[in-house]
């Protein structure tokens, strides 16, 4: 399966690099993501947990970002193992183009699927996985690019802390 599509990020293009490289961002922006840790030098490794038709698996893996050329490109690859649903594995190439004080995030992405999941069909399994790759730079532009925290109504109390409010601040 292979996705191409751009988004128009309300933020400069330092700052959505930055958030590239942010395992908190990219632990929120990812769908069904239960944790996150590692660094952009030596890789992250997550769990995420997702349901594919009538299967539903914990995926175990590692995401590997390659061929950075900061602050303009960066190939994001991941393979994740469900036990017995089997493996999901797949990759985006990345590029920013500034637009003004916005960024024009561009994606070019591609999955593969193995084991129980690959049994589903190829038709099911491009719509999931266009599915996944359009909610991760859905949220990744809602969270990146949201206007300041004083022009929002807070969705939670006030007691829990709002994330990105600091980055935002100082940006």
């Amino acid at each position: 399966m292979n996705l191409s599509d751009s988004r128009v990020i309300n933020a400069d293009r330092p700052t959505v690099w930055s958030a590239i490289l942010d395992p908190g961002v990219l632990m929120a922006c990812v769908p069904g993501c239960q944790e996150m840790d590692g660094t952009p030098e030596d890789g992250f490794t997550a769990t995420v947990v997702q349901k594919v038709g009538p299967v539903k698996a914990t995926f175990k893996g590692a995401v590997t970002l390659s061929e950075m050329q900061a602050p303009e490109s960066v190939t994001i690859s991941g393979e994740g193992k469900g036990g017995a649903a089997g493996f999901a594995k797949g990759g985006a190439k990345v590029r920013l183009e500034e637009q003004g004080d916005q960024t024009v995030l561009h994606y070019d992405v591609e999955a593969k699927v193995g084991g129980k999941l690959a049994q589903l069909g190829s038709r099911i399994i491009d719509g999931f996985a266009k599915k996944m790759a359009d909610q991760f730079f859905n949220n990744f532009q809602d969270h990146v690019g949201a206007p300041p925290a004083e022009d929002t109504e807070p969705e939670t109390s006030d007691d829990a802390p709002k994330k990105g409010w600091l980055k935002r601040l100082v940006t």
